[in-house]
């Protein structure tokens, strides 16, 4: 796909294992949650990153939310999700075996100050959601999402 920064995964080549966390972000005025588009890949996906070496899953979250969207004032509830793929990287001739672990966490900022790699970003309900993110593996953090948000009722 044209623009896109990973190809099919190619077992001929090298291979090494990524940790990223992240949160469907909840706005507390609506119950809406945050999605970033990825201004070269195209897509729509919730805000996440690399674990650097030292921090938990949760430091790591708060810090990407902080980085991608501008947000600070984060309430970190429970891991609803963990998904995992994996896929090649040309640039690096390597294979990538990454795991995504994502929380929810309930935000009062409504503003966003978005990171140059993203080009937009919107509160949006979790039916808008299903039908904005295109990889499986988002449709799997939108469900979760769903069902996370029926227990704490």
């Amino acid at each position: 796909m044209p623009g896109s920064r990973s190809a099919p995964f190619r077992a001929d080549r090298p291979s090494v294992a990524e940790l990223a966390a992240g949160a469907v972000v909840r706005r507390r005025s609506d119950g809406r949650v945050l999605l970033l588009h990825e201004r070269t890949e195209a897509r729509w996906c919730f805000p996440k990153g690399h674990v650097d070496a030292g921090e938990t899953l949760v430091e790591a979250a708060r810090r990407e939310i902080a980085e991608e969207a501008g947000l600070t004032d984060l309430a970190f509830g429970p891991e609803v999700a963990e998904v995992a793929y994996r896929f090649f990287q040309p640039d690096h001739d390597r294979n990538v075996f990454k795991t995504n672990v994502f929380f929810l966490a309930d935000t009062g900022q409504e503003t966003l100050t978005l990171e140059p790699f993203f080009d937009d970003g919107r509160w949006v309900t979790l039916d808008e959601a299903a039908a904005l993110v295109q990889r499986p593996t988002d449709r799997t953090v939108v469900g979760a999402a769903r069902s996370a948000a029926r227990v704490q009722r």
